[in-house]
């Protein structure tokens, strides 16, 4: 069977015909340089590769079967250049027909036809069975089944999703001020609390602690829409003398849903050494009418399991109330009339304790526990205990109530559910966040800078700890972390298997996606990936260790518990294999905060391989890093802090780790607002960028007119994947000339990129300015945040042959041995060999652009000569370690992130070139 070179397995299947995105000069032929679609099954591929082009688009469930549960879902489609316009509707099909179904567009293609639209589809359980579902350009032949209704007042914004009703006041205390269910309130009065100690844990009884409620400032509707309407409520916590920790809430409705999604997220904006948070949480009331004995409280605990039980107990008693009100009130249905109980129990329920509060607090990775009391002022008494709880819970009882969740609860410890008061006529519940019965918050830098007093002191820290310090800029201040939050309002106590279900469906929130085969060949994601391929030995050997180091990393997460509020998300920087634990503690070695771009790895290997598993890592790796990692507000605002023992701890605050190219695989995958919000913040980054120089320690004061200073690896590209974000999804061309700016530049200074490593950059244009006149130098970095991605869709997108010209060069260059750089250079270009595994991807690259055989050869000599060895892991046991370890002692995050970058894309690139033996 004759091979397809990669213009004609990508492009003349998908995009030559559909997409209009030039292939790169001389390809067309299988002798050249272009990766062959060596496929174990080539023709299947090619045909998988041609139908992802059609605008019909099979959807597929993330996790592999239809979830259990409708509650509303958001979705996103790709679709490839110039195939669908602007205004284009589009219909949701199933095996019973076409279905109506909410759309919004979330990007274009510079001809302005749609890039991503994403989609809603409504909460209807006949969607979730009978076979596949997909996308088509469409009108739909009828209207929904049922529609969100939302109605303004002065005060207040009414929702109703066709099953529940919900109140949002527009000012005041309450996010919530009420839900209805046919008449009947459920829940009330949702607001937030946080508590905050002036000091951590004192243990002198001098500690004093403030309470806050959230005061809202402004409440919108952000998304209003007959199947899918999303409120935005934001404001600060409040007491009777200081607003602070800036807050929004998102709820979600969907048509037909008896529940509503809250994503909450917190900006710490306090002072670190007197403000030590003791709590965060949600907060509502659920009205209590029935008898004691008919009121019930659930706690989802791990593995599906559940611990319930009624407010007064009709079971364990001296004296048998029958055997049918004991059945009733452990399944959570009414009991029969008390007439039809044993006397003997029914004349002395009175006398039955009824259990009013409830905690199921979780405060490590690995336990749990559930304790109960009558009210206050009486002890508490252990109910139960177990390792991970699911973190769901309800209260109510056989006229209605709320099940509540809060998803990686366990993940995210130290995480509280309270449920308080059940035994009155208005039963409190509260979602902590961050549990009061746990350490207060200490977000203080972790040590007093041990005398790197001076410039040079802080420089030699970098020599032995690898730590870049400077006083001060180890803050949290801007720092945010986001929840997210189920809320059902139901008529009566779930049955058992459905709070099961809801639990899981909290924790793994049902996601939609489209094949891997459809991302590739609509090219939403640039040419610098290709799908698996397993067809020859060499071929098998890359793609089995590709998912090994995957699986290495996933393991990591739980073999070293890589859990907690502020940790869950992140991985670690480098191994220490004297101690046989990663460095935690050591300088700039322990949190990994995105450094050389493991989070580009794992979006890559999900889009080529649609692994679930791989998706939810790079998930929370997108929401921790996004998150955490990056200073929302304040001095550093925009900009993101290096690895550190701490997230925020390092003083290289840079655009390379807060960058919004990280974010935009989750968002165009998603529609996530949140992330949408995020990205848009960095559009200002450039302030802070000029503001805290990222090269003042090491080349002193910027020189020049210019408003600052950028590498355009490091830097500019950082600023150029925030640009194209933005022009992407409205079609601003401001964004699309700030970009030009910057390529054209790049590409007139006299030796191209290896002019632009330290160049001067003027926010207000966009132009950047070349400082170091004809001299030559390059930064192994500057590949390693992105660069090389960005650049490809930039290439791809905007007809600008100078800069592609510049970028190959540099791509053919930074690699090439001292007598080539010495020819076309003058000499050598000054940087290190320290990525030339990373670096071997450019080779490749610029291979591929320009069909040349012997230059793919040479990118795999690069890939192949720093090879480390197969990944084997080693058990480690007895008194060498706390407990036995699994280890691979040579591994570093970096060398991985880079490793699998340059193996994905060597693939793609050069695939044909690939030596049998490696």
């Amino acid at each position: 069977m004759a091979q397809l070179t990669r213009r004609q397995f990508i492009q003349a299947s998908a995009l030559a015909s559909l997409a209009g995105i030039a292939g790169p000069a001389g390809a067309g032929d299988a002798s050249g340089a272009g990766g062959a679609a060596h496929s174990s099954d080539t023709a299947a591929n090619a045909a998988a590769l041609a139908a992802a082009s059609e605008p019909d688009v099979p959807l597929r469930w993330l996790e592999g079967a239809a979830p259990a549960l409708s509650l509303g879902t958001t979705f996103t489609v790709p679709w490839p250049r110039g195939q669908q316009k602007q205004q284009q509707t589009f219909v949701l099909a199933s095996a019973a027909g076409e279905h109506p179904m909410q759309s919004w567009p979330l990007a274009y293609w510079p001809d302005g036809s749609l890039k991503w639209t994403a989609h809603a589809m409504p909460a209807e359980p006949s969607l979730l069975v009978g076979g596949s579902l997909s996308v088509r350009p469409g009108k739909p032949a009828s209207r929904p089944a049922a529609a969100i209704v939302v109605q303004e007042a002065q005060d207040a914004f009414t929702i109703d999703t066709g099953i529940i009703r919900c109140v949002l006041p527009r000012r005041g205390e309450q996010l919530i001020r009420s839900i209805t269910r046919d008449g009947r309130s459920i829940a009330q009065a949702c607001r937030l609390v946080a508590l905050c100690d002036d000091q951590p844990d004192a243990g002198d009884g001098a500690t004093r602690q403030q309470h806050f409620s959230s005061a809202i400032e402004r409440t919108t509707i952000e998304q209003r829409g007959p199947l899918r309407t999303v409120a935005k409520i934001e404001g600060r916590h409040r007491s009777a003398n200081r607003a602070w920790l800036p807050f929004t809430v998102r709820l979600y409705f969907y048509a037909g849903a008896e529940s509503i999604r809250i994503m909450h997220t917190f900006v710490f904006d306090g002072d670190e050494n007197k403000d030590f948070l003791r709590g965060i949480g949600l907060r509502f009331e659920v009205p209590m009418r029935d008898a004691p004995h008919d009121r019930h409280v659930r706690f989802s605990g791990g593995d599906g399991g559940l611990w319930g039980e009624g407010v007064r107990g009709l079971t364990g008693l001296r004296r048998d109330p029958g055997a049918a009100f004991r059945q009733a009130q452990v399944a959570g249905l009414p009991v029969p009339p008390l007439g039809q109980m044993n006397k003997q129990v029914s004349e002395r329920l009175q006398l039955i304790p009824a259990w009013g509060d409830y905690t199921l607090s979780q405060l490590s990775a690995d336990g749990f526990q559930i304790r109960k009391r009558t009210k206050p002022g009486h002890g508490w008494i252990n109910a139960a205990w177990g390792r991970r709880a699911a973190g769901c819970g309800y209260v109510g009882g056989a006229s209605g109530g709320v099940v509540f969740g809060l998803r990686d609860f366990w993940q995210r410890h130290p995480t509280q559910l309270d449920i308080r008061s059940a035994h009155t006529e208005k039963a409190e519940v509260t979602m902590w966040m961050w549990s009061p019965d746990a350490q207060a918050m200490d977000l203080r830098f972790y040590h007093d800078g041990m005398g790197m007093e001076t410039h040079e002191q802080e420089l030699e820290g970098l020599e032995i700890t690898y730590e870049d310090y400077e006083k001060g800029f180890g803050t949290p201040v801007g720092v945010a972390r986001s929840s997210e939050i189920t809320l059902w309002a139901l008529a009566a106590t779930p049955q058992r298997e459905q709070m099961v279900r809801m639990a899981a469906a909290v924790q793994t929130p049902p996601q939609l996606v489209v094949s891997p085969a459809r991302y590739l060949a609509t090219g939403v994601f640039g040419p610098m990936w290709d799908l698996p391929d397993r067809s020859c030995p060499a071929r098998a050997e890359l793609e089995n260790e590709l998912d090994k180091r995957f699986d290495f990393y996933r393991n990591e997460v739980e073999q070293r518990h890589w859990y907690g509020f502020w940790d869950y998300g992140d991985v670690m920087h480098t191994y220490d294999a004297d101690r046989h634990t990663w460095r935690y503690d050591v300088g700039g070695y322990a949190w990994d905060n995105s450094e050389l771009s493991p989070d580009l790895w794992l979006w890559y290997s999900f889009l080529r391989t649609g692994r679930a598993d791989i998706f939810r890592l790079a998930e929370a790796m997108a929401r921790h890093t996004s998150e955490v990692d990056t200073y929302h507000l304040g001095r550093f605002a925009g900009l993101g802090s290096r690895h550190n023992v701490q997230h925020w701890g390092c003083s290289a605050k840079q655009l390379r780790i807060s960058q919004a190219l990280y974010r935009r695989y989750y968002y165009y995958l998603t529609a996530d607002e949140r992330i949408g919000d995020i990205m848009r913040e960095l559009l200002d980054a450039d302030a802070s960028l000029a503001a805290v120089d990222p090269l003042r320690k090491r080349a002193g004061a910027l020189q020049g007119p210019y408003t600052a200073r950028a590498s355009f690896g490091t830097d500019w590209s950082s600023l150029a994947g925030t640009w194209l974000v933005e022009w992407e999804r409205t079609g601003d061309k401001r964004w699309r000339d700030m970009l030009l700016a910057g390529m054209r530049d790049i590409a007139a200074m006299p030796q191209g990129f290896f002019s632009a490593n330290a160049m001067g950059y003027d926010r207000s244009s966009g132009h950047l300015h070349n400082t170091q006149g004809g001299k030559v130098t390059a930064s192994h970095l500057n590949v390693a945040f992105g660069a090389p991605e960005i650049f490809a869709e930039l290439i791809a997108m905007l007809d600008q042959p100078r800069f592609e010209q510049a970028w190959l060069r540099y791509c053919a260059l930074y690699n090439a041995n001292p007598a080539e750089q010495q020819r076309e250079l003058g000499g050598p270009h000054g940087g290190t060999n320290a990525l030339r595994v990373g670096h071997s991807r450019l080779t490749a690259y610029a291979a591929w652009r320009r069909n040349d055989a012997e230059l793919a050869r040479r990118a795999w000599q690069e890939f192949f000569s720093g090879r480390t060895p197969a990944l084997r892991c080693t058990t480690i046991k007895g008194p060498d370690v706390l407990v036995p370890v699994s280890e691979v002692p040579w591994m570093t995050t970096n060398d991985t992130a880079q490793w699998g970058l340059a193996a994905i894309q060597n693939l793609a690139l050069a695939g044909a070139q690939l030596p049998t033996k490696s």
